[in-house]
């Protein structure tokens, strides 16, 4: 029980806001310094909140997240930059200390107030410097959706 207490409050620590993890199935490892979550996954933090089959999370020394790792039918809705975004995608991996996200295999990312929609086999988001980098596997194109509003001509 003491060990289900140290990882709980383990998770519960990222950039000082709480972290909810609710799943079938909790593992840890201590000396690895690893956690993982399977079945029916749901991480929220704050307005943020990631679905999946399995949710890994790699700790450092200190006992704060490096890694987020997220497998199996991914979904994701975030809040970046006051923009709010959905993701899907058969990986993502998160990096809480850089602050970048990268979905891969089938990745999907939706901007929701833009409509603006990119589709690739790997999205990299480094929410930091606002970088964004889309690869294709080869099989199909990076595919990129956007609106452009017309101004329309004056007679």
């Amino acid at each position: 029980m003491k060990l289900l207490i140290t990882m709980l409050s383990m998770v519960a620590v990222l950039n000082a806001e709480i972290v909810e993890v609710v799943a079938d199935k909790f593992f840890a490892d201590e000396v690895k310094q690893v956690t993982e979550f399977t079945g029916h996954v749901i991480v929220t933090k704050s307005k943020d909140k990631l679905v999946a089959n399995k949710v890994t999370i790699n700790f450092d020394d200190k006992k704060q997240p490096l890694k987020y790792i997220a497998t199996g039918d991914v979904k994701i809705n975030l809040l970046m930059e006051e923009k709010e975004y959905f993701g899907s995608a058969q990986t993502m991996i998160y990096d809480p200390i850089k602050n970048q996200y990268t979905l891969i295999k089938n990745a999907f990312l939706h901007e929701k107030i833009t409509n603006k929609k990119v589709y690739g086999d790997r999205i990299w988001v480094d929410q930091t410097t606002g970088r964004y980098e889309v690869d294709s596997d080869g099989d199909k194109p990076v595919k990129f959706i956007f609106k452009v509003e017309e101004k329309q001509k004056k007679w």
